[in-house]
């Protein structure tokens, strides 16, 4: 049985929420493999100048960052980071080379930014002939070095931009890989029948008003509080779901504060698609996760971009416009008028048309592309399932 490798972080959460989706799915499908999650902070950890030092991971600093909201100028930031991994390469390529020597994979599957020159490296000189893919968990790269790096390898794209990218950078048509969008969850192709008025009533709602999900990852973020106070003062018929993730602090001053507007504050929670069967729109930063995820369940979206907006999400707005599913503000302080425009009926139709035109199916058809090169390289176990445009369909 042939083994695959997943590559993840918890470096932000989408890189583990995307290999446990792909993960679920592989498995569900019964195909001929075995798949391991592979942490790769806890592999590296013995060249992590951080924990050996000061005992907290480059990772958790990521998070910590995230967290406060200190992102202005993380561009600047992360060439350093690239600088201090490019120092350790010689020394994590020996690490690694032992790790895949030790249990051989038959396919390495990174889905992670920065590591992939030294783990399509490492591998080459453990097992040749190993297939190393790299499925990019953003819309687009953050060159150089980022996503995609000039090596033998596979590329698996959810933009047509990130496809474009990997081409100037000269991969063949044979190395790329276009999926329909970015890996998500099974639960958001399938969620559970709502009756959304009564479940509006329930929660405390109006169910005849608009409706928006407030949602900044799984920490929250203290724009919500703006966001909540300038909705609050506006007069608009609005109503808001703040979902505030880890972030008690926040979840209590939220709690706290007498809005008078219909309003609904939780903590962290796995239901995301049953609240935005709830919602009319989302707002949020511009994460490739929450978008799509909020397109799939047909909600337009309304994200900031600006200076503390991190590098590799801000072509994320720029594909909000382009794909006319939502609008962009550079300040929560124009978050009213934005507001108002997207709740007129005949916008908010025409956007959450758009959104409904999105078929995002990637986390099925990654499988099917795994499979694919499994068979070009003689690993599969059995002949190839489906061509990508069939998975498409399932």
């Amino acid at each position: 049985m042939t083994r695959i490798d997943l590559i993840y972080f918890d470096a932000g959460g989408g890189h583990r929420a995307s290999a446990t989706a792909l993960k679920m799915v592989i498995d569900q499908q019964r195909r001929p493999w075995e798949t391991r999650l592979v942490n790769l902070q806890e592999v590296l950890d013995p060249l992590d100048p951080f924990h050996r030092f000061f005992g907290i991971r480059v990772q958790d600093i990521y998070n910590r960052l995230l967290k406060k909201g200190w992102t202005f100028g993380f561009g600047r930031l992360c060439r350093l980071m690239q600088a201090l991994f490019a120092a350790y390469h010689t020394r994590q390529v020996a690490l690694l080379e032992k790790y895949w020597r030790l249990d051989p994979p038959g396919l390495v599957v990174s889905l992670v930014p920065h590591f992939n020159r030294a783990l399509c490296q490492s591998l080459r000189q453990a097992t040749p002939g190993t297939p190393f893919v790299t499925v990019l968990t953003d819309l687009a790269d953050f060159p150089p070095h980022f996503w995609i790096e000039r090596q033998e390898q596979f590329l698996v794209c959810g933009s047509s931009h990130s496809v474009e990218q990997a081409k100037a950078l000269g991969y063949s048509d044979e190395r790329i890989f276009r999926t329909s969008g970015m890996i998500l969850h099974p639960r958001f192709y399938q969620p559970p029948a709502v009756d959304r008025r009564a479940e509006r009533l329930r929660l405390g709602l109006d169910p005849d008003r608009a409706t928006a999900l407030v949602l900044f990852g799984g920490e929250g973020s203290g724009s919500m509080i703006e966001i909540t106070r300038r909705l609050d003062r506006s007069g608009l018929p609005l109503q808001l779901i703040l979902i505030c993730g880890h972030n008690q602090k926040l979840q209590q001053r939220l709690r706290e504060y007498r809005c008078r507007i219909p309003h609904l504050v939780e903590g962290f929670t796995t239901e995301i698609p049953y609240y935005m069967q709830l919602a009319d729109f989302l707002i949020g930063k511009p994460g490739p996760g929450s978008i799509s995820e909020a397109l799939a369940m047909k909600l337009p979206v309304v994200v900031n971009c600006n200076g503390w907006t991190i590098p590799q999400e801000r072509y994320n707005a720029s594909w909000v416009l382009q794909m006319q599913v939502g609008f962009v503000v550079r300040s929560f302080r124009a978050i009213v008028p934005t507001v108002a425009r997207l709740i007129e009926p005949a916008t908010l139709a025409r956007c959450k048309a758009n959104a409904a035109s999105i078929q995002n199916r990637a986390v099925f058809e990654i499988p099917e592309i795994l499979d694919r090169i499994l068979t070009q390289n003689g690993k599969s176990g059995r002949a190839p399932c489906a061509t990508v445009e069939r998975a498409r369909k399932l």
